[in-house]
């Protein structure tokens, strides 16, 4: 019988309550969270049962809050702030309308709401910031500054093609040109296909992130999201109107798979509100005094947006264990990045 390791998972947790030297730095004003990025054990072979088991409950620690406020976004905006789905039978400049302000307000409130509390009052100053340099404001940026270039390109282009896909998938529904699953025909399938829809577009990340990394599609839509080196919760959605449509294409699988109008708004949502908050530079938010929340930022993200060729899906997957392009942010991840990256750029 599997021995779950209850002494290793309630140290792990003093440990990620009591993160050390929050002022150590490296000579680059570099700060790296205690517990590091590490790959699932899902996928190891021969079977670890403890080490699942206990991966496990870390996972569904990290859940909260943020993933569990964003699952609750969807079901609030399709019963209260989403038109009727008989009015979008056909394409009408109205509803059109209301579904895109109504989500740059909520991409605003999310990402504007991180930027405000962590870069403009700078309520925790650059604790648990991974760089302690703040947005910069150069010529390579538009406008000649950091946040400016982000916040158009997050809504001229990401809230543009995030409603493209959602107005396509309303019409397709409202016409019965595609499956439509209603809660009283599979409440079960219903609620397990909305609890997949996280997995799915990590999934559809991972694979799309790869591609955008081959050389000519870096040059003519992914370097712009790279720009964003230190990035902060407006870098998120920062991204070409290429990587746009191939970054919310996921939501295709709805025309195909029989769900919900509600599926396709969660798999648009969930890839509008991650990238923002797994984009916010911080490790921990503080609340009250030295009580903090974990998140909401990524730091194996974050090691992505730093050395380029490594991390470009999530600990949740094995591609990039299978692929030699995990980075935990070890020493010697570190040293073994810096060599690669020599040897691959001089």
């Amino acid at each position: 019988m599997a021995h779950i390791n209850f002494t290793k998972i309630k140290t792990k947790l003093v440990n990620d309550m009591n993160e050390a030297s929050l002022n150590e730095r490296d000579a680059k004003g570099q700060w790296q969270p205690r517990i590091l990025p590490n790959n699932a054990p899902l996928y190891k072979w021969p079977p670890k049962p403890a080490s699942i088991i206990n991966w496990l409950f870390e996972h569904l620690r990290s859940l909260f809050p943020w993933k569990a406020f964003i699952m609750l976004i969807p079901i609030c905006t399709w019963f209260f702030l989403t038109p009727d789905l008989i009015v979008m039978k056909t394409f009408e400049i109205e509803w059109i309308t209301i579904v895109f302000i109504r989500n740059i307000i909520l991409l605003t409130i999310i990402a504007g709401g991180l930027h405000l509390l962590f870069y403009i009052r700078k309520a925790q100053g650059t604790k648990y910031k991974y760089n302690e340099k703040w947005p910069d404001k150069s010529r390579r940026f538009l406008f000649g500054d950091q946040t400016r270039d982000n916040v158009f390109w997050s809504i001229a282009s990401g809230c543009s093609v995030w409603t493209f896909f959602e107005v396509i998938t309303y019409w397709l529904f409202a016409n019965n040109k595609i499956g439509f699953l209603n809660w009283s025909d599979s409440p079960v399938y219903f609620t397990l296909l909305y609890f997949a829809i996280d997995p799915i577009r990590q999934l559809h990340f991972d694979l799309t992130h790869r591609l955008l990394h081959w050389k000519p599609l870096y040059k003519l839509a992914h370097y712009l999201h790279h720009k964003n080196t230190n990035f902060g919760p407006w870098s998120g959605l920062s991204m070409h109107p290429i990587e746009h449509l191939i970054y919310f294409s996921g939501v295709v699988l709805h025309w195909v798979l029989l769900s919900h109008p509600l599926h396709a708004l969660w798999h648009l949502q969930n890839a509008s509100f991650t990238a923002p908050i797994g984009h916010s530079g911080f490790e921990n938010m503080e609340i009250i005094g030295r009580f903090k929340i974990k998140g909401p930022g990524d730091y194996h993200h974050y090691l992505h947006h730093r050395y380029f060729e490594c991390n470009y899906g999530t600990p949740e997957l094995p591609f990039d264990s299978w692929f030699g392009t995990f980075n935990d942010g070890s020493v010697k991840a570190h040293k073994d990045m810096r060599k690669k990256r020599k040897q691959i750029h001089g």
